[in-house]
């Protein structure tokens, strides 16, 4: 049995307002899966974005070396494309035209037949204000949390 491997963007949530989110797959070479099963990726500064031909591709994403890969090794921050319907492609191709969104990954994970996933979603940036509000509340929320536990 294969470990599970789930590499998170932990900064996403806090920066951006999810509005909807997708499975991509991910065109990967040899040693990029094999680091990955290693859990030898960082997606915490990637984003996505659509080339001339509209394909999107994960642009800034960390995956390390292959220890023992030698000169066919891959790039580490190399651009990858990603794998969607022709549908979704369209449709997020004019949400991040007219309206301003961006697109960032929330998870790189393996899927039960050993394929690496991306989850993605489209996303509009937090202000200033709306991460002090995250802030406020999540730490109401711990405080809340230890004084339940004080009673039980």
């Amino acid at each position: 049995m294969q470990k599970k491997i789930n590499i998170l963007n932990k900064k996403a949530k806090f920066q951006y307002e999810i509005l909807d989110k997708y499975t991509a797959g991910i065109v990967l070479s040899g040693t990029e899966i094999k680091s990955i099963r290693n859990s030898q990726a960082s997606i915490a500064e990637s984003f996505c974005e659509f080339n001339e031909q509209g394909e999107l591709f994960v642009i800034n994403m960390h995956i390390q070396e292959y220890a023992f890969g030698n000169y066919y090794n891959h790039r580490p921050k190399a651009e990858r494309k990603l794998l969607l319907n022709k549908r979704e492609l369209k449709k997020l191709l004019k949400e991040v035209n007219t309206s301003g969104l961006t697109i960032i990954p929330l998870r790189l994970f393996l899927n039960e037949k050993g394929l690496a996933k991306l989850d993605i979603a489209l996303a509009k940036g937090k202000k200033l204000y709306d991460k002090r509000e995250t802030l406020k509340d999540r730490d109401n929320k711990r405080d809340l949390d230890r004084i339940k536990k004080s009673f039980n």
